[in-house]
């Protein structure tokens, strides 16, 4: 066997893990900590970005690493926004708040619109977090399967 095919065999039978992206409005901090804790298993077999206080307070309940990026109002949501459009996501679990009022309104808006736009799943409150991470579609693996329009 040569080793391009081995290389090949191997990246075939290892799939890549899940790519996560966590964000939270300051009211949301502890739905976000308590889900992250629930889906300790999960997220310690993917690799995870997070906004500034967000990513601080995952790593802390869950002992995990995670790549902090900026604070949502300082960037972090645009961060994620240029996450998604370049296709380095698999999963945005995003808890906004949806009574207040935010100064990063906009950006919240084109993360948002940038899930949608580039196929990225999204999940905008804790019920639909937990669906999503326990479809079948991951797969046994944490894998995500290729899109059929992509």
């Amino acid at each position: 066997m040569t080793p391009a095919l081995a290389a090949t065999i191997d990246a075939m039978e290892s799939p890549k893990p899940l790519r996560i992206a966590l964000i939270s409005h300051d009211p949301q901090k502890q739905a976000m900590r308590e889900w992250a804790v629930w889906n300790r298993g999960l997220l310690s077999r993917a690799r995870i970005c997070a906004t500034g206080h967000t990513g601080k307070t995952v790593a802390e309940a869950t002992g995990l690493e995670v790549r902090l990026l900026l604070p949502g109002p300082m960037g972090g949501d645009a961060q994620i926004a240029a996450m998604i459009a370049h296709k380095e996501l698999d999963l945005v679990v995003f808890f906004w708040d949806p009574l207040g009022t935010q100064p990063h309104a906009a950006d919240v808006r084109s993360l948002i619109r940038l899930a949608v736009l580039h196929d990225v799943a999204i999940a905008c409150n804790r019920r639909t977090a937990d669906l999503l991470v326990t479809s079948t579609m991951l797969g046994e693996t944490g894998g995500v399967p290729a899109s059929p329009i992509a």
